[in-house]
């Protein structure tokens, strides 16, 4: 190896141990300020990187005055039903587009596109006086509502059965399958990557989704842990320490996820050709 590629490879290193410290010393500052004294965090002569004591009562503090069990249930349970919905929905139409031909497909395609083109912020209108008509405020099902069928997540999974050969369908039918049975036993299973994909997106976007549980739920008992903390911002806007210790709270079970799921993660991510 030469003294170029040698530079070379210690300037990558570089830049790479750089960006992760970019990303790193935010979390680190959240969670130490969250063992600060108020005092502590907003001190700047002198600066204050490590608490003097280790406090857990911004914590104690925090968990008292919320319903964080609450968030916690809603959040996982938001999460939970809109990737069951979007891998079902999203898939059974991703099949039709991709693979049976009928009147006006190229046209409802469009239409799918079209909905990815524009931002999601127009249809929360329509989409809160459907939910408010129901009746249906303030509770799970509210929150569910926009994912029940992913726009994205149809066009990832049609790109997927687009790239299975037709001599499987051909062979399904040979054997006397149906339309839903060559889609559920023979052509779902070969997707699976895509799904797994799909279904990482979908958990990221929904665990971090606020604007439309902060809008939709304004019970405190039926707040995701976005929207929670959303208030909690606007309540306790100078306490630097119990705000930081709210957002590690927030944050810490998407950490465990990721650790859990790390290899479903970087596999689904790079099948999709996306990013987070």
């Amino acid at each position: 190896m030469g003294i170029a590629s040698k530079a070379a490879k210690a300037a990558a290193y570089l830049f790479l141990i750089t960006g992760a410290a970019l990303m790193i010393i935010p979390l680190l500052w959240m969670l130490l300020t969250s063992f600060k004294t108020v005092a502590e965090s907003t001190s700047m002569n002198p600066f204050v990187f490590f608490p003097s004591v280790w406090r857990v009562d911004n914590y104690t503090r925090v968990l008292n005055q919320n319903h964080f069990s609450a968030y916690y249930v809603n959040t996982f349970l938001m999460m939970f039903f809109r990737i069951l919905c979007s891998l079902l929905f999203s898939a059974m139409a991703a099949y039709a587009f991709a693979r049976l031909q009928f009147p006006g497909r190229n046209f409802l395609f469009g239409i799918v596109l079209f909905q990815m083109m524009v931002p999601t912020q127009i249809f929360i209108i329509p989409q809160y006086l459907m939910v408010d008509a129901l009746g249906m405020r303030n509770s799970i099902f509210a929150l569910v509502f926009p994912g029940f069928v992913s726009a994205f997540g149809t066009f990832l999974l049609r790109q997927f059965f687009l790239g299975l050969p037709r001599e499987l369908e051909e062979a399904s039918k040979l054997d006397g399958c149906n339309i839903g049975q060559t889609f559920l036993l023979v052509m779902l299973p070969l997707t699976r990557s895509g799904l797994v994909a799909l279904g990482i997106f979908t958990a990221l976007f929904a665990y971090k989704d606020m604007m439309w549980p902060l809008i939709i739920n304004t019970s405190a008992q039926s707040a995701t842990l976005a929207s929670a903390l959303a208030k909690i911002q606007s309540a306790i806007s100078v306490n630097y320490p119990e705000l930081m210790a709210a957002s590690v709270l927030a944050f810490w079970p998407m950490l465990l996820v990721y650790i859990v799921f790390q290899k479903q993660f970087v596999e689904g991510i790079a099948s999709s050709g996306g990013k987070l």
